[in-house]
């Protein structure tokens, strides 16, 4: 038994990057807009009522139905990216989502047919969900088995520049319509140009994806016939440590960003008494610092220990929240801004070595599914509930500490994640002839 490490094409390896980066982005995209319009426009376009807290935790709601149906698509795409291959299930997972999408932007409001309007907004949101659900663990090992493992950290991290990149451009482009346009024309018809769009940027993802080839492990695990039959029985019957460290870290950094990207929004508008266009600002910034930390953290945890630099950076996870609030009370833009910069900063170090950290406790035949299964299932418990979460904690407590001290229970489940956690796998193990 020897490992083998496969050969290297610089040229394959940035085109792999460039399409889980392009993927991952439009995706998040489309995830990031409905966010937006969930805390600022759906809650009195799709679920009218007398109380604003109770038509925004209704459309939350819609918004944790994308995390709730994200294990379906991680089971059927994780399975079928084991089988038949990587690249195939990235095209079908990209037309999805970016389809769902679409139709959101040309969808009847309440006031134009009804509760239909709730209905049909919520199935679209849960095919966003399934297309996400099977595109991150496939993304990421598009781009990581192109490369060298001793560097997996860093090409794994373009599947995790999508997150922030999405975020950006979905916030800018709503940012921009808010400016352009007066409250009135945005909120009857401006936010609708920022799922539209998702049209344009599936076209360029395909092109992407369309023109790569199979990845080198995949290729090798279909020429030795090593593929795995029944994958997902197979990992929970073999690699069920695996599976559970896997969601455990993930649970902390998913909370983490829904409280700094999408809760932050409500809390600053009914709270603080702050402008929407501020807290959109201050995520953007902050999302754009992470397009470059995200491969940055991702690099330095090739160098260190990367269980070590995820457990120091889900310590900060849980004290940064005791920080900002108190910081952000006086209502001071510069505040929100570096709070919520800090905070990001934080996510990055944890989310950019997270796709090496997953994907890595798995074998390579089982590797799209147990990681796909990992992302969803932990999606459900953590970045699912956690807006919704969020304000019912608020509306309950009437203080941001009840906020806090649930970041804090969730970082204590992503220690556990991290103590469970094996070193880095060795490549596929192949017998010589």
């Amino acid at each position: 038994m020897t490992s083998v490490t496969p050969t290297v094409d610089r040229g394959s390896l940035r085109r792999a990057f460039l399409a889980s980066l392009s993927g991952t982005s439009l995706e998040w995209y489309d995830f990031a807009a409905y966010s937006v319009a969930a805390a600022t426009v759906f809650g009195h376009q799709f679920f009218p009522a007398g109380d604003p807290l109770v038509s925004t935790m209704a459309a939350f709601s819609t918004y944790a139905v994308g995390y709730l149906s994200r294990p379906l698509g991680g089971f059927v795409f994780g399975r079928l990216g084991d089988v038949i291959g990587r690249k195939r299930v990235l095209v079908i997972t990209l037309l999805l989502t970016g389809t769902a999408t679409f139709l959101i932007g040309v969808l009847p409001t309440h006031a134009a047919i009804g509760g239909m309007a709730a209905v049909l907004l919520v199935l679209l949101r849960f095919a966003q969900g399934v297309g996400i659900g099977g595109e991150w663990g496939g993304a990421v090992l598009l781009s990581s088995e192109f490369g060298e493992p001793g560097k997996r950290g860093f090409w794994a991290s373009a599947a995790q520049i999508g997150p922030p990149a999405g975020n950006l451009l979905a916030n800018g482009v709503l940012a921009l319509l808010s400016l352009l346009l007066t409250e009135a024309q945005f909120e009857s018809w401006g936010w609708r140009v920022a799922f539209l769009l998702s049209a344009a940027l599936v076209g360029f993802g395909l092109w992407i994806r369309l023109k790569l080839e199979e990845t080198p492990v995949f290729k090798r695990l279909a020429e030795t016939g090593d593929r795995a039959s029944a994958p997902i029985s197979e990992v929970f019957k073999y690699e069920r440590r695996a599976l559970l460290a896997a969601i455990f870290v993930r649970v902390c950094p998913d909370v983490l960003y829904a409280l700094f990207t999408v809760f932050v929004l409500t809390y600053m508008t009914q709270e603080l008494d702050m402008s929407r266009g501020q807290g959109l600002a201050a995520v953007m910034i902050g999302s754009a610092c992470q397009l470059v930390l995200m491969p940055a953290f991702g690099a330095l945890s090739d160098r260190m220990n990367r269980r070590r630099l995820y457990l120091i950076a889900t310590i900060a996870a849980a004290i940064w929240p005791f920080v900002f609030f108190p910081m952000v009370a006086g209502r001071s833009f510069g505040l929100l801004l570096v709070g919520i910069v800090i905070a990001l900063v934080i996510h990055a170090a944890l989310y950019g070595p997270q796709a090496a950290l997953v994907t890595e406790q798995f074998t390579e035949r089982l590797r799209y599914t147990g990681s796909s299964l990992a992302y969803t299932l932990a999606g459900v418990i953590g970045g699912a509930i956690a807006p919704l979460l969020f304000t019912s904690l608020l509306a309950g407590f009437d203080s941001w500490v009840a906020l806090a001290l649930y970041v804090v229970v969730t970082a204590v489940v992503s220690v556990v994640g991290v103590a469970l956690a094996r070193e880095a796998r060795d490549e596929i193990q192949v017998v010589e002839s």
